[in-house]
């Protein structure tokens, strides 16, 4: 996000760089481990989702293919891995994914709804740049990233979750400026 926002600023347009595209794979990836980890399923359902949106994204890019193939099919199926290797050695269930002792229903219910809406932007940034036929970023993208965002820190700070707070906390200021670069580029 932060190359994304630098360039941006740079530009005064909105930049989608491919190192954008790897490095949140990447996150995805760790964060998938971390809500793994940590018996998160509102983190782990959000990176599920938007995992494979930034895999077509470097599939619209062309990026995919320079990925060694073994590397490829580790990456589609390692989500579905951890899922299964959870519930063949009884780490979790359905039932007890949805009743975490160290997570109230309703603040699940909240960091769903926040990852819901944080991934609503990615499946909004896939529809609109399968349109277009290229990776982008619209203003849509970011009003929903703001939203979603601020729902993910209300969590992080009932949750007491630094991690969550860290990163979605610095990501409130690129949005809002991504916003407003994104405004002057119309205006202008």
């Amino acid at each position: 996000m932060i190359i994304q926002w630098l360039l941006s600023e740079k530009s005064k347009k909105i930049i989608t760089p491919i190192t954008f595209w790897h490095l949140s794979l990447l996150a995805s990836f760790l964060l998938f481990v971390y809500g793994y980890l940590r018996n998160d399923f509102a983190i782990m359902m959000g990176q599920t989702l938007t995992y494979f949106i930034y895999i077509r994204n470097l599939q619209l890019q062309g990026e995919w293919g320079r990925f060694p193939k073994f590397f490829r099919v580790f990456l589609w199926i390692f989500p579905l891995l951890i899922v299964i290797y959870g519930f063949n050695n009884d780490q979790y269930d359905a039932a007890r994914l949805f009743r975490n002792e160290a997570i109230p229903f309703w603040l699940l219910l909240l960091g769903s709804l926040g990852q819901i809406i944080f991934t609503l932007r990615f499946i909004y940034q896939w529809v609109y740049s399968e349109r277009k036929k290229i990776s982008s970023l619209p203003l849509g993208f970011w009003l929903l990233s703001l939203l979603g965002s601020t729902i993910i820190v209300t969590y992080a700070i009932i949750r007491k979750d630094p991690v969550l707070l860290a990163g979605h906390g610095m990501g409130l200021i690129m949005y809002i400026r991504n916003i407003y670069i994104q405004r002057n580029e119309v205006k202008g």
